[in-house]
């Protein structure tokens, strides 16, 4: 039995590390999912003016409450100190970088793509190579008006490929799917005040994305507000960011370039995209530093744990080796003593 686990370790240690990439790049820890500690706005933060590419660093949206106007806002963090932006002037980034093959496993099944096939991925845990993107309701005129807090509707999204936003807990805990553009739209999704929090998008391929949100939410004296937005996204090294800033949302009524959501329903929704147009190859830069040191260290461990295996099968082989030769070797000390 234990030569067979000897002989077979390459094939068992193969599939382990793919288990562990899986977890370690897909699967982040409970507090990446759900942050409301470590991050304040100045209620004074201003607003920014002019057209912006934001390919790193940390990025939020979320709703905006000023002079008895609601908007929906990408909070830019890549700056210091922090500004607000209108969506039509943000382009958000996804560089190759964040390309990430289907883990194979069932749990990752819901992403509608074969494993091993390639897709962009921003991440709920921070790579620093990959523009990191969240959501918050953590501005103090949001706080300090409404009730306990909004819903983020998905109404919308045009591109290449689809769309899938999902939250996991943990390395072992079950993917919760959040948006999933191929499924029927709106979606809704509740966000409590006070709240900061990062999820996976995962993006079927490269292209011009356009994200259509709706934030709705109730003043204290339950007058409601809404506020919507187009988010633009450049997925892939090779999608030019002036497309992203000129592409109009493709529904009546949309002017070019605006922040205005189409109706639900006027959007076409597109599939996911075929497994040979997922996305490119994955030769070129590689994930994020600090995840490729653990993925080594856990196959370090993994070679450690087999080597262990293979010490104490030889070392076992040593004993009765050496017990032979005792045996053998005994009589003749024996006779010795006699004479």
């Amino acid at each position: 039995m234990t030569k067979g686990i000897i002989r077979d370790h390459p094939r068992r240690l193969a599939a382990s590390v793919a288990v562990i990439l899986a977890a370690v790049l897909l699967a982040p820890s409970p507090a990446d999912a759900d942050d409301r500690r470590g991050q304040t706005l100045d209620p004074n933060q201003r607003e920014a003016a002019g057209r912006v590419v934001l390919d790193s660093g940390h990025v939020d949206i979320g709703p905006h409450y000023r002079d008895g106007t609601w908007t929906v806002r990408v909070h830019d963090d890549t700056v210091v100190p922090s500004v607000w932006r209108q969506p039509s002037e943000a382009v958000i980034r996804v560089r190759d970088t964040a390309v990430l093959p289907i883990p194979d496993d069932p749990a990752y099944a819901f992403l509608g793509q074969r494993p091993g096939t390639p897709v962009y991925v921003v991440p709920q845990t921070q790579n620093r190579d990959v523009v990191w993107v969240g959501w918050n309701t953590q501005d103090p005129g949001v706080m300090d008006t409404i009730q306990r807090g909004v819903t983020m509707k998905l109404t919308g999204v045009h591109g290449p490929g689809s769309l899938i936003v999902y939250l996991q807990s943990g390395n072992l805990g079950a993917p919760q799917v959040l948006w999933d553009s191929t499924k029927t739209l709106p979606q809704d999704l509740w966000v409590d005040t006070n709240t900061h929090t990062h999820a996976n998008w995962v993006f079927g391929g490269p292209g011009v994305y356009l994200v259509a949100l709706e934030i709705t939410a109730d003043l204290a004296d339950d007058r409601p507000l809404t506020g919507t937005g187009v988010l633009r996204f450049a997925v892939g090294d090779t999608t030019g960011t002036d497309e992203a800033f000129t592409a109009g949302y493709p529904a009546s009524g949309t002017p070019a370039g605006g922040d205005t959501t189409p109706a639900p329903g006027t959007a076409p929704i597109p599939a996911p995209a075929s497994d040979a147009k997922a996305g490119p190859s994955l030769d070129g830069d590689g994930p994020d530093p600090a995840i490729l040191t653990t993925v080594v260290i856990t196959v370090a461990g993994l070679a450690l744990v087999a080597a262990a295996i293979l010490v104490l099968v030889r070392g076992r082989r040593a004993k009765r080796r050496a017990e032979a030769e005792r045996s053998a070797t005994v009589p003749t000390a024996e006779a010795g003593g006699e004479r």
